[in-house]
This record gives structure tokens, C-alpha cells and sequence, in this order.
């Protein structure tokens, strides 16, 4: 029987590396690894081309180790974005990587996997979460069923890790309502959130395609 392949920070699959970066964990000047793979399709997402978590790129995390090396004392930390980092298994293993190199570790995360995320803020100085928008407006913004479930637990762990944190929320005004917006707020602070920040969308990077049919069905759902 063949032997299963053993996890490790070496399989970590990178699409993308911004080296330098002053706007990816508050106060803090990190570099940021963005993780292929994510599988909620977001209408307003920026990085559409790390969604597959099968395709192939240009980046090895060794080769990034490396890099950080020449970076001790230069920057504070090293943020796991994506895509949605929990996705990968070799997650867990290269922020502990990266830790053992002296740097701060950030994550940001749209809570896809609970347990996975919990399991992730044990070796996080601070997290970005996403939270998307009321529960009963989650699916069709994720393109996802149950997914406002799996937010909200990931959401509770956060709050009970006492990590420093941020919840982040991505607002287009068509796709959602200043009554969601309110509804949000109300379902955030009742779970004892005291760090929201909402965000512009902004029409960098996405997917237009995708981003018209979820208009078009939010417009037709709204007047029917």
C-alpha cells in the first residue's frame, strides 16, 4: 500500500506575493502571500485568478522562506491571504514556518472553514475576517449554500481567541441594501464586535461577467 504524502510547508500552493505591503494588516509593514484556491464564487472578488485551487503557478513557498530571510528586521509580519488560506492543509505548517523565522503572522479568512480556522488563530498575532453580509443575504453573495453558517461559527472563534482582529465587510451599494447594511450591524454587535470596517468595492480585478449576472439577479429578485 502506497504511503500517503506527508503535509507539508514545501506543498503550500502561492499565487501571488505582494513583497511589500502597508495596507494588508493595520500599523504593520508586512509581505502577503496570496493562497490559490477558494470555493465561494463572491461577485465582487479581486482575485479571480486564484479561485482554482488545481492551478498551476509560478511560486514556490521555499523560494518565498528564502526571500523572507533577506527581510528579518525589515518587515513586522506575514499575512496568509488568498483566496482562502484555510483551504490548504499545508497552511498550518508554513505560518508555523514563518514564525520560527521571528515574524509576526496575520490571516485573513472569509471563515469557509470553522474548524480549520480555529485550528489556524492558534498560530495568528491577527486576523481580517470577512463577513460578507447579514445571514439571509449569504448565499447569494457567496454562490454558496450554508454559507452564512459557516462565517458566523468561524466569526464566534475569532471572538473567542482573543486575537486581535477585523471584520471586514465589502459594500456595493446594489448587491447590498442600507437596510442589510443596518441588519449586519445590529447581528455583529450582538455578537459582541467591536472592530467593523466597511469597505468601497472597487472594480479592480473582478470578474465582470460575474459580477452583471449577480445584478441581474438580485434586480430581478427584487422586483418579483
Amino acid at each position: 500500500m502506497a504511503r500517503l504524502q506527508q503535509i507539508t510547508a514545501s506543498n503550500l500552493s502561492v499565487g501571488g506575493l505582494e513583497p511589500f505591503s502597508l495596507c494588508d494588516w493595520p500599523d504593520r509593514i508586512v509581505a502577503t502571500l496570496f493562497l490559490q484556491g477558494c470555493p465561494w464564487r463572491c461577485p465582487y472578488c479581486h482575485n479571480p485568478s486564484l479561485l482554482d485551487a488545481a492551478a498551476k503557478t509560478d511560486f514556490s513557498f521555499d523560494a518565498i522562506l528564502g526571500f523572507l530571510e533577506s527581510r528579518r528586521g525589515l518587515l513586522d509580519g506575514v499575512v496568509f491571504s488568498g483566496g482562502e488560506p484555510t483551504l490548504q492543509k499545508a497552511l498550518l505548517p508554513a505560518m508555523e514556518a514563518v514564525r520560527a523565522m521571528g515574524f509576526k503572522v496575520g490571516l485573513h479568512s472569509g471563515g469557509v472553514y470553522p474548524e480549520r480556522l480555529r485550528d489556524a488563530l492558534a498560530l495568528a498575532d491577527w486576523i481580517g475576517l470577512d463577513i460578507k453580509a447579514p445571514t439571509h443575504a449569504y448565499d447569494r453573495m457567496t454562490g454558496t449554500p450554508q454559507s452564512a453558517a459557516h462565517a458566523f461559527e468561524s466569526l464566534d472563534y475569532v471572538l473567542e481567541s482573543g486575537i486581535d482582529y477585523e471584520v471586514r465587510t465589502t459594500v456595493h451599494e446594489r448587491l447590498l441594501s442600507e437596510a442589510d447594511i443596518e441588519m449586519l450591524r445590529r447581528q455583529l454587535a450582538a455578537r459582541g464586535v467591536t472592530n467593523w470596517k466597511r469597505q468601497t468595492y472597487r472594480t479592480t480585478g473582478v470578474d465582470t461577467e460575474r459580477m452583471n449576472r449577480a445584478l441581474k439577479d438580485r434586480e430581478s429578485t427584487m422586483t418579483a
